[in-house]
C-alpha cells in the first residue's frame, strides 16, 4: 500500500471518506516481541487525536509496571490539566479491576477475574464510552478457554460508533483472526535472551 493508497478498492457502495472513517479491529500476535508496545504506540495516536483511550491488561501481575503505563497516564493529567489530546483510563486484572469491590490480585480463579474485565469491556462498547481499547494480552483468556471467543467476535462486530480495537498477545485464536481488519504475527528473528542476558529498563519495561 504505497503511499497510503490501497491496491484494491471494494465496490461496496461506500464513498471514500466513509471507508476510512470505519472502526478497526486490530491484533497483534506472533511469538515475537513488541506486540505490546506497537499496541500502546497506537494508543498515543490516538489521544493526541484526541480519543478516548482505554487499557485493559490480562494476565500480567499488578507489580509489573511498564513505562507506557506512567506515560499514558500523565498524557492523561495532562489531558485534565490543559484539554490536550483525550482521557486515559488504565486498567490491570493482577491488582483487581478497579469496578469491582474486591481486589483480585490474591484471587486463585484467575478465569472468573478475566470474565469479568471482559464483561465490563463488552458494557462501555456497548455504550460507546471510548474511541480506543487496547486489550493486552487478551489472546490468553481466548486460547485457555477462560473467555468464549464466539462471544467476543459477536460483541466486537456489533460494537456501535467508531470504536477502535487492538488486541495483543500469542497463539490468537483463528475466528479473531478472520474477524480482524488488521493483523500483524511478530517473528522472532533474535533476542538478548538468546544470550542470556536479562530484560533492561527503557526496553522490556
Amino acid at each position: 500500500m504505497p503511499q497510503g493508497v490501497p491496491s484494491t478498492v471494494p465496490d461496496d457502495g461506500l464513498t471514500t471518506r466513509q471507508r476510512r472513517n470505519q472502526p478497526v479491529l486490530a491484533v497483534h500476535t506472533g511469538d515475537g516481541k513488541g506486540k505490546s508496545t506497537a499496541a500502546f504506540g497506537m494508543a498515543m495516536r490516538a489521544w493526541n487525536a484526541g480519543m478516548r483511550v482505554a487499557v485493559f491488561q490480562f494476565v500480567k501481575s499488578a507489580k509489573w509496571k511498564v513505562g507506557e503505563e506512567s506515560a499514558m497516564l500523565a498524557l492523561g493529567q495532562l489531558h485534565a490539566d490543559t484539554g490536550a489530546g483525550g482521557p486515559v483510563e488504565w486498567h490491570k486484572m493482577g491488582q483487581g479491576w478497579s469496578w469491582l469491590r474486591a481486589n483480585t490480585e490474591h484471587a486463585e480463579d484467575h478465569a472468573a477475574a478475566a470474565q469479568a474485565g471482559w464483561a465490563e469491556i463488552a458494557r462501555r462498547l456497548a455504550a460507546d464510552e471510548h474511541d480506543f481499547y487496547v486489550l493486552d494480552e487478551f489472546t490468553y483468556p481466548l486460547d485457555w478457554g477462560w473467555v468464549d471467543t464466539a462471544e467476543v467476535v459477536d460483541i466486537l462486530a456489533r460494537r456501535p460508533g467508531r470504536q477502535h480495537v487492538v488486541i495483543t498477545g500469542r497463539r490468537a485464536p483463528q475466528k479473531l483472526i478472520d474477524a480482524a481488519d488488521l493483523v500483524t504475527e511478530m517473528g522472532k528473528v533474535a533476542h538478548p535472551m538468546d544470550a542470556g542476558r536479562k530484560g533492561q529498563k527503557g526496553i522490556e519495561w
